[in-house]
């Protein structure tokens, strides 16, 4: 019999003990962990303990089947077997009442058989990466399942009362194309992902998820955002790097609750004004861009810490970003910026700040209130965080400048640019070396 050492990370409750015949009564095992073990089937000792076991781990092996011995196990809560080499999951399934979590994940499982409904206390069902077609019309009677992972399936449809499952919370759908009248169902959802897929637009129904706080819609080909996106009330985190968006509508400034905004990699030529009334926003990254400007409102955007822009056309800063004193981090690599205003020597709590590869001719005296600034790049080369700064009087003005040998910055003759083509199914990268 194999013994199993005690891990911390699963708390294993205890090990297999090779002999037990000395003992009075029957050892309790509630945890096992057969993971990577190169195992081709299922150990047969664990059936000695069917009506303790709680956890089984078979992670990373070879098992083709699972025994009809297995389902005896009628305590177990949980069972993880991803990949593995099983090709179906038997109806047998069924009789383990008592099982919350499941994990078939990495396997060639076509699909659930529809007594799966039986085991009404799942909660957590992981099924990513199986070739799975459909889910049985029994699956929408887990009405426990506050979690399902079905990434990378073969699904071509949802059951039509899939929005029974009211306590769903979590989700995951990438490569599926679903449908709005699916998502109008699940009301509780917390978190959506719906991230690399072939979407062209958002369903309007989406505004309907009141409760969702987690969306992502990153990767995919969605060149517009409706205005009922203002539904989401609740919305915390919104991601939709690397679409096709060319603006943002007005009613975004009504996800009152944002706290990450990401829109990096579109087709962006301005940010609404409303996008100061996001007060609870911390991350912004609109980088990779075609931004000429930024709206004066950003100022309003006093909870930020986190702001990148990079890889745009702007030429200045709107002075009001000095009025987003919280942000310790600022990318502006990479744009066409010529002066920067003087109320950057408001953002007292910068600690990172890069400029690297715009056409700066010297940094506002204002830089020196930057006391936490601990890194600064004026280029792509710089090999220091920091290069110390002079002190110069500005050749017109003649108001005090800082400066450095770095300064002025020049456009990079010979520079490889790097510019995003638009495919149908796929965004390919071309790098063109401009005169």
């Amino acid at each position: 019999v194999q013994c199993l050492e005690m891990t911390t990370k699963r708390k294993i409750i205890g090990r297999l003990v090779p002999c037990r015949c000395f003992r009075g009564e029957e050892e309790v095992i509630s945890v096992l962990d057969y993971s990577h073990c190169s195992l081709q089937q299922v150990p047969k000792e664990i059936f000695s303990f069917e009506r303790t076991l709680e956890e089984l781990y078979l992670d990373a092996n070879q098992i083709e089947e699972l025994p009809k011995q297995l389902f005896n196990c009628q305590a177990l809560k949980k069972l993880s077997m991803p990949d593995n080499d099983l090709s179906n999951l038997p109806t047998t399934i069924a009789s383990l009442v008592n099982l919350k979590e499941l994990d078939i994940s990495k396997n060639g499982i076509q699909e659930f058989p529809d007594n799966i409904k039986c085991c009404k206390c799942l909660s957590v069902v992981e099924a990513s990466v199986n070739p799975i077609a459909k889910l049985p019309d029994g699956f929408t009677q887990l009405l426990n399942l506050t979690q399902l992972f079905l990434n990378d399936a073969f699904l071509e449809y949802l059951p039509a009362n899939f929005g029974r499952l009211s306590k769903l919370r979590i989700l995951e759908l990438l490569n599926y194309l679903v449908s709005p009248d699916v998502l109008e169902q699940i009301h509780s959802l917390k978190e959506l992902w719906l991230d690399n897929n072939s979407l062209q637009t958002i369903p309007g129904s989406v505004g309907k998820l009141r409760q969702l706080r987690y969306f992502d819609l990153a990767k995919n080909r969605i060149e517009s955002l409706d205005a009922d996106i203002s539904g989401c009330e609740s919305l915390e985190d919104l991601l939709l790097s690397s679409n096709m968006l060319q603006q943002l509508p007005d009613s975004i400034g009504k996800l009152k609750k944002l706290t990450t905004l990401k829109v990096d990699d579109n087709q962006l030529t301005s940010l609404p004004n409303t996008i100061g009334s996001l007060s609870l926003l911390e991350e912004f990254d609109c980088s990779c861009n075609e931004l000429e400007s930024l709206p004066p409102t950003i100022g309003y955007l006093h909870s930020l810490r986190t702001f990148a822009a990079d890889e745009n056309f702007l030429t200045e800063l709107p002075r009001e970003i000095g009025n987003c004193k919280n942000v310790t981090v600022m990318s502006l690599r990479s744009n066409k910026l010529e002066f920067l205003p003087d109320e950057i020597g408001q953002m007292t709590k910068l600690r990172v700040l890069n400029l690297s590869d715009n056409r700066l001719k010297n940094l506002p005296f204002t830089f020196t209130k930057l006391k936490d600034l601990a890194a600064l790049w004026l280029s792509d080369n710089q090999s220091k965080a920091l290069i110390p700064l002079q002190t110069e009087a500005h050749p017109e003005t003649k108001q005090r400048v800082l400066t450095n040998y770095m300064f002025p910055q020049q456009p990079r003759k010979g520079h490889i640019f790097a510019i995003w083509a638009k495919c149908s199914s796929y965004r390919s990268y071309f790098l063109i070396k401009l005169k």
